[in-house]
């Protein structure tokens, strides 16, 4: 690949002005500068420098977040702020998406992609990739609300019984379950037919990827490992 074009493939901007980084000097491998964009790259060595800083060449972007309250899943947020203010300029350029969404007072495990069958494989609600959330509820969890939810409850404006999985207490006000589609708000209003109400909201898991340790904001990209734990299908 023209080293120009990879650059630009990367996010780095147009193609003149991918052209004009190489031309001043500011790409550089293995610790080489090189200045000729018409350079044809060999991709088997992945990373490379602009300006001192290192980056890996990557075909799609596949990045977990650690998704703070008070955040939106939008481009243009209106009320609070946008997600993709966590992101740099180069990642931004790549148009990367949300692989589905969380509520702004939703917290936790969060996928971005400019991958559309990655995103596809992961949002499809007949691929039954399951979500772990933990959330406190505003009144004591009962056993008859534990049943329900597990055995299933009709949502208003959609069709069909939606249940939940490794439904668990985690204290009295505190439950962790599993949901395996992904309508608008499901959680919150799963609770709320079994007569509860959730005060918070955590996603731990897709698939089986987990966050492990990421702070809270921060963002990490996925090796392929972890792409295949976020494609894990359940078995229903």
């Amino acid at each position: 690949m023209l080293l120009e074009r990879m650059l630009q493939s990367q996010g780095f901007g147009s193609r003149k002005h991918c052209q004009q980084l190489i031309k001043n000097g500011a790409f550089s491998i293995q610790d080489e500068i090189i200045t000729n964009p018409k350079h044809k790259l060999d991709l088997t060595q992945p990373n490379f420098e602009v300006y001192g800083k290192p980056y890996t060449y990557r075909e799609h972007l596949y990045i977990a977040l650690n998704k703070p309250q008070g955040y939106e899943c939008s481009h243009q947020a209106t009320h609070h702020f946008s997600v993709f203010d966590l992101f740099d300029d180069v990642s931004m350029n790549r148009g990367i998406q949300c692989v589905g969404r969380l509520d702004q007072d939703t917290t936790g495990l969060l996928l971005l992609t400019d991958d559309g069958q990655f995103l596809q494989a992961l949002t499809h609600p007949k691929k039954h990739v399951a979500k772990v959330y933990q959330m406190e509820v505003a009144d004591v969890v009962t056993d008859e609300q534990v049943r329900q939810l597990t055995q299933g409850v009709e949502l208003r404006n959609e069709e069909g019984i939606f249940a939940a999985t490794e439904v668990m207490r985690l204290d009295e006000k505190g439950l962790q379950m599993t949901i395996h589609q992904g309508v608008y708000h499901q959680v919150k209003r799963m609770i709320a037919a079994v007569g509860n109400k959730v005060e918070k909201l955590h996603r731990a898991q897709i698939g089986q990827l987990t966050l492990n340790d990421l702070p809270e904001g921060e963002w990490i990209h996925l090796n392929a490992e972890q792409i295949e734990q976020a494609k894990f299908r359940s078995k229903l």
